[in-house]
């Protein structure tokens, strides 16, 4: 899966990784790939902009650590980060349900 369809989710699924606890960009990176089957083998020019982004957000926080003599920045969701990651979850309900409406055929109808 490319990077431009997620357009407007990448934030979304970055959060629900960092759900789990702290990790590393590399990690976070192996995470998205292990939770999705393989299907978002995302570059890191995709992934660090955007942990960047939600640190600015407030959404994440980082911290930076030497594991076996080498320089690694871990990151973690904070407070703002989970009701921002709820919200996000709100949203992809909502728009799931309706684009389902069109794509779905099992879709149940809209009610009058």
């Amino acid at each position: 899966m490319k990077a431009q369809a997620l357009h407007g989710h990448l934030d979304a699924l970055l959060l629900a990784v960092l759900e789990q606890g702290a990790l590393h960009g590399y990690a976070i990176i192996e995470a998205l790939r292990a939770r999705s089957d393989g299907s978002l083998d995302l570059p890191t020019g995709t992934i660090y902009p955007a942990l960047r982004r939600l640190e600015r957000a407030g959404h994440v926080a980082s911290t930076w650590s030497t594991v076996s003599g080498r320089e690694r920045r871990t990151y973690q969701l904070t407070d703002s980060g989970r009701r921002a990651l709820a919200g996000e979850r709100a949203g992809w309900r909502e728009f799931q349900l309706t684009v389902g409406r069109f794509l779905d055929p099992g879709s149940p109808p809209t009610p009058a």
